[in-house]
């Protein structure tokens, strides 16, 4: 009897590792080069989930040029009615902080229209350079409209979408976010997306959804340092909705005196129309116990405003300015290591700014 019984258990075993590899090889994989990319100012790279054009290797900084690899604000738009969704794809440089999830470094992170709106599923955990993950399972068979957002601190050399042998996996149906108008913003380890928990909460991203407007991130952590040839870029985008201009965590005071003003002409000068936000520095947690900190900020944010008052005396109309005071909070919760932003910080970010950006368009 006994034997019999573990006769029945082997074959049962062998009956269910069976139906388990067919499901596993049931998921057909698709590359993404089959689906429109948003966030690029320009289609002009070396490869394709990167940031910065051909142009500027060799012309911009070799710490610009590297961080331009990163896919930080870069996503895939498709749709599918498959009960899962996977992806297969390999990370640039396979970069992990202490500070910040490898999650929101080097992995993907998937959203979905639901009732009207773009709504979480749920985010792929990278597993070192090459990463391949069920982001989702056991979901109806209902056709949706998703979002896939690529790696915020990485670059992603490689990227394929798996679905259901049987499932549709098609281009989006519908124009969202709206690809008119794209907002421009230009920044720091903050706006790349330092510290987000997954790269939807990089707040470009979240400012992306709210407005569900294609948001382009030239954020370059610790070297938003006024290069010229990024202004330029920043320029060459066709019929731009609004600039944002948040360097200043980088900047030095005496950099934003000399140079800042000739950063926003590059970009005036080729729109003279569009609007323009000059955001200040943050006002850190640990700025009310390091005086040396706080003097900081305060020289960077005094320098900020004198450019944005000398650019309204000059006769500039279209320009619009966003203090720092309370822009996080004041119950310094917001940020991992008393600079970068939790998904907390992130929100609160998105949540000061906001009515400023939403002037600026309406206007």
């Amino acid at each position: 009897m006994a034997v019999k019984n573990m006769r029945f258990l082997l074959v049962f075993a062998a009956v269910v590792a069976g139906v388990l590899n067919a499901s596993a090889q049931m998921i057909v994989y698709t590359d993404a080069t089959e689906f429109p990319l948003y966030g690029k100012v320009s289609e002009q790279t070396n490869v394709r989930y990167e940031r910065l054009p051909s142009e500027l290797e060799g012309v911009s900084r070799d710490a610009v040029w590297y961080l331009g690899r990163n896919s930080a604000g870069l996503f895939i738009r498709f749709r599918s009615n498959s009960t899962s969704i996977h992806a297969r794809w390999e990370s640039t440089f396979n970069n992990s902080m202490t500070h910040m999830t490898d999650t929101g470094t080097k992995g993907l992170d998937l959203y979905a229209i639901v009732d009207g709106e773009w709504r979480h599923v749920c985010s792929a955990q990278p597993q070192g350079k090459k990463s391949e993950r069920a982001i989702i399972r056991n979901m109806d068979p209902i056709e949706r409209e998703y979002m896939l957002y690529l790696s915020l601190y990485d670059g992603v050399s490689s990227l394929e979408i798996g679905v259901d042998e049987d499932a549709l996996l098609a281009p989006p149906a519908v124009d969202r976010p709206s690809r008119e108008k794209p907002i421009v913003m230009y920044g720091t380890s903050i706006l790349q997306g330092g510290c987000a928990n997954r790269p939807g909460m990089a707040h470009t991203n979240i400012i992306s959804r709210r407005l569900d407007r294609e948001v382009f991130n030239l954020g370059f952590s610790g070297n938003a340092l006024l290069d010229m040839e990024i202004a330029q870029l920043m320029a060459s985008v066709e019929d731009p909705g609004l600039y944002v201009l948040d360097y200043a965590p980088n900047a030095y005071a005496d950099m934003i005196d000399e140079h800042g003003e000739e950063f926003f002409r590059v970009i005036r000068d080729a729109h003279p129309d569009v609007p323009v936000i000059f955001i200040e520095d943050v006002i850190f947690p640990h700025t009310i116990y390091d005086n040396a900190i706080l003097e900081e900020v305060t020289k960077k944010n005094q320098a900020q405003k004198r450019l944005f008052e000398r650019l309204k005396k000059s006769g500039e109309k279209r320009i619009y300015y966003i203090s720092a005071e309370g822009m996080i909070g004041t119950d310094g919760e917001a940020t991992v290591d008393g600079i970068h932003f939790t998904d907390l910080g992130m929100m609160r970010y998105v949540d000061h700014v906001m009515p400023t950006i939403k002037k600026a368009l309406k206007k």
